[in-house]
């Protein structure tokens, strides 16, 4: 196990210079995925010495110097990665936004940085870990589910992706293509003149939104990767809000999260969208995933697809003549807006209930 010190200062110039390279990749000397580097990773390592399998950090098929100077290059605290796309804004997730203590170790194990700005488009994104919940029926305390959200399936998310905190506002498509097709662009008692640009662009079809995600490299959440960020580690029919951390199934709470139908439209007060991000956040920090506007996501619809839906990244249906909403809007009761609620429209439709939510992968 000697190596010169010559050997050892050229092993640790060139691992320093190809962890530059890939700054944004997590930290390779981390064995034990505990986001440092320290001598419980060396005592692994060791463990290893002399064969292949994780502890082979440069993968040439055997442990040795070469890989031990690549872990001393990265010792101490794993740098937090930023996507080249994006500019940072805060690189730990804040615990009074992301209340869940769980979830906030699963973003620090990624190794990217929580919540950034595309740089592009200033959309402000968060970033969902990789992880596995239950997906479908969630019943509510006053509603069952529909058919189309059984069986209840486990699913498991491999990969790290950021999502929009905020729907897309009019201001935001308006910038990107030139014109805003919203139904709602006008001032009322309840949104100022001044705050309608920061109201969710609706009346976009779903084929319309792909000229908005060509223009952008942004991309659409799967259907799958929409649920677990709604969710956000609970198992309930509405995400959690405060007083209710781990989620609830009471409709009489739903008012706390999202803007929907209420029974009344007395003077235009409830029957419109509203600005974006006024109703309280879930314990990943996004907001309107209830309410506002319904939003697209990237499957097909089938309202059998969960029968046989893949456990791992689930990528919806390979053809159909539908895609899928999720989420209600202003215009739905609350039914419509449990976290395993599907709707489903053809990809043409526009309406003033329909707008939509960004993904990006790091």
């Amino acid at each position: 196990m000697s190596i010169t010190r010559i050997g050892i200062w050229a092993v640790l110039v060139a691992s320093f210079c190809a962890a530059r390279a890939t700054a944004q990749a997590p930290c390779a000397g981390d064995l034990n995925a505990d986001r440092v580097v320290d001598g419980s990773d060396i005592a692994t390592l060791l463990a290893g010495w002399g064969s292949p399998g994780a502890t082979d950090l440069n993968a040439d098929g055997i442990t040795g110097g070469a890989d031990l100077g690549l872990l001393l290059a990265a010792w101490g605290a794993c740098p937090v990665g930023t996507p080249a796309w994006a500019t940072l804004i805060e690189a730990a997730p804040d615990p009074a936004v992301v209340t869940d203590p769980v979830l906030r170790q699963q973003i620090v194990a990624t190794g990217w940085a929580w919540r950034v700005r595309d740089t592009a488009t200033q959309i402000e994104m968060l970033l969902v870990p990789p992880g596995s919940f239950d997906m479908g029926c969630s019943e509510s305390s006053q509603y069952p589910c529909d058919p189309d959200e059984y069986p209840v399936h486990a699913v498991t998310l491999t990969d790290a992706f950021y999502i929009g905190r905020y729907e897309v506002t009019q201001a935001q498509w308006a910038v990107r293509m030139g014109a805003n097709p919203s139904f709602f662009q006008s001032a009322s008692a309840q949104v100022p003149a001044a705050f309608v640009p920061k109201r969710p662009v609706e009346q976009v079809s779903w084929n319309m939104i792909q000229g908005f995600l060509a223009a952008t490299g942004l991309r659409l959440p799967t259907e799958a990767e929409w649920e677990r960020a709604y969710r956000a580690g609970t198992a309930t029919a509405f995400h959690s809000m405060p007083s209710f951390p781990n989620g609830t199934n009471a409709d009489n709470q739903v008012g706390n999260i999202a803007w929907f139908y209420t029974g009344t439209c007395t003077s235009g007060a409830m029957c419109q969208t509203r600005i974006v991000g006024s109703k309280a956040a879930n314990a990943l920090g996004l907001h309107d995933m209830a309410g506002n506007v319904g939003e697209w996501v990237n499957d097909w619809y089938s309202s059998s697809y969960y029968e046989t839906s893949p456990s791992t990244n689930p990528p919806g249906p390979a053809t159909g003549s539908t895609r899928v909403m999720r989420g209600g809007s202003w215009f739905y009761n609350v039914f419509y807006l449990r976290a395993s609620h599907r709707l489903n429209y053809a990809p043409d439709v526009t309406s003033s209930v329909l707008g939509f939510r960004v993904a990006r992968t790091p």
